[in-house]
């Protein structure tokens, strides 16, 4: 049995992905294979997906070979364990702001004796693949990965406390988030804001965390990676349906245009 995600996160250098919020379709995980993308940012927190659409695309992500990191909506136990349960290797929990939050979510994603977690094996989370309880306990424990969201001032604050943490794998800044929380909302230029980046890619390199961002065009990708960012997640899957669709159709009406106006001189 392959485990992906794991090794993914533990691998040197630039990892690229896409984010996956709206389109949970049968054939998403080999359109993406096929793109290039090397995991999936499977969105629960801002989008409608249910646990049901989670279960059914983490199979369809699967068959294609595309690790999937899962944002589920809290940090609460119940969110947290049904991913897992499902069959996410990677839970993204957003606005983590201490250490103390970051080690509680540790303990609701491991199993005994590194987690309190309760004990469901054999099912998606194990592949359906049924061993003996002290081995998929250890399995279990060793694969599963926690992307920690900074996305509030208060996560800044805590950021290197949080990177410490045993058991954090990725700190991923939420720039939207992170801007309105510091009363610079969609303010990318302003230096409090790069300052606040700076922080956390300090803290990132220190505790060899990964380190994740998501961009919307290929000169800031470029620019991030440069940065130190590893884990870049370069567009969704609603807006960048709607530019690409939008691009052409604005280039058709223009091209009509501009060969009506040529031939009515």
């Amino acid at each position: 049995m392959t485990w992906q995600l794991a090794s993914l996160l533990d691998r040197k250098g630039l990892k690229l992905g896409h984010y996956v919020g709206e389109f949970v379709t049968p054939g998403i995980g080999y359109i993406l294979k096929e793109a290039g993308a090397e995991y999936v940012f499977f969105d629960m927190e801002h989008s409608g997906n249910s646990f049901d659409t989670i279960n059914r695309g983490l199979r369809y992500f699967e068959a294609a070979g595309v690790p999937a990191l899962v944002r589920v909506p809290s940090d609460s136990y119940h969110h947290i364990a049904r991913a897992l349960d499902i069959g996410a290797e990677a839970i993204v929990i957003p606005m983590v702001g201490t250490a103390e939050q970051a080690k509680s979510i540790v303990d609701k994603m491991k199993y005994t004796p590194k987690g309190s977690r309760g004990l469901g094996l054999g099912l998606g989370n194990d592949r359906y693949h049924m061993a003996p309880h002290a081995e998929a306990i250890r399995a279990a424990n060793a694969r599963t990965r926690f992307v920690a969201l900074i996305e509030t001032a208060e996560g800044i604050e805590n950021v290197e406390k949080i990177a410490a943490v045993d058991g954090v794998d990725v700190l991923w800044v939420g720039h939207a988030d992170l801007t309105a929380s510091m009363g610079i909302a969609g303010q990318y230029d302003h230096p409090d804001y790069h300052r606040a980046l700076e922080r956390v890619l300090k803290a990132g390199r220190k505790h060899k965390r990964g380190l994740g961002r998501m961009v919307t065009d290929i000169a800031g990708g470029i620019a991030e990676a440069k940065q130190g960012w590893d884990l870049i997640c370069y567009h969704g899957d609603a807006w960048l349906l709607q530019v690409a669709i939008r691009q052409g159709i604005d280039g058709i009406r223009a091209g009509v245009r501009a060969k009506g106006r040529k031939g009515a001189g």
